[in-house]
This record gives C-alpha cells, structure tokens and sequence, in this order.
C-alpha cells in the first residue's frame, strides 16, 4: 500500500469518526485497547483450529471473509491511532524493517 493509499483510508476513517461525532472518544488509550479487543476477534477465528487447519488452501469462503474483516478491524484501529498520533505508518515501518535488518 503507498503512502497516499494510507493518507486516504486515514482521512477515510477520520471523517467517519467526525461525521458520528466520535471523535472525543478516540483517544490512544481507547484507541489501542480497541485494537486489542479488535486483535483478540481475529485470533478467535484460529483458535481452535490446527496449523493445517488455518491455511489458506483449508480455510472456506465464509472463514476467510469473517479473517478478512477482522483484519479489517484491526487495520481500521491501528490507521486511527496513527493518525490520531501523527505518526505515519509506511515511514516507521520502514524505520523498524532497518532496524530488524541490523538486530536479525
């Protein structure tokens, strides 16, 4: 995803909490214990299944769509965090992958 793509789902996501008002409630501690809550309803998707079990080719259409919008959930949260941070994603990731390149 390019920098603008992110620039875009944050604006995105920021005039859908502005639109409803939610802003005051978006705070980084409501924000990230959202993620968390948000983190935990992907893992559930897994949690009983097998190694096997939890790939691609052996998930069905409908646990794949119920993956896909979890991480979409998780994704939502995250993106507003950083924009309510002001931190910007593609640059810190890429920060981070220069530092795990040094460590690993």
């Amino acid at each position: 995803m390019s920098k603008s793509e992110f620039e875009e789902l944050a604006g995105l996501i920021r005039d859908f909490a502005k639109t409803r008002d939610w802003e005051k409630f978006h705070t980084p501690k409501n924000l990230a214990m959202a993620l968390v809550g948000e983190a935990g309803e992907l893992v559930a998707e897994f949690q009983w299944l097998t190694p096997e079990e939890s790939t691609k080719s052996a998930l069905g259409p409908e646990q794949l769509e119920a993956i896909a919008l979890e991480i979409a959930d998780v994704q939502i949260y995250l993106s507003r965090l950083a924009d309510v941070l002001g931190i910007d994603i593609p640059e810190v990731v890429r920060q981070k992958m220069k530092i795990n390149e040094n460590r690993f």
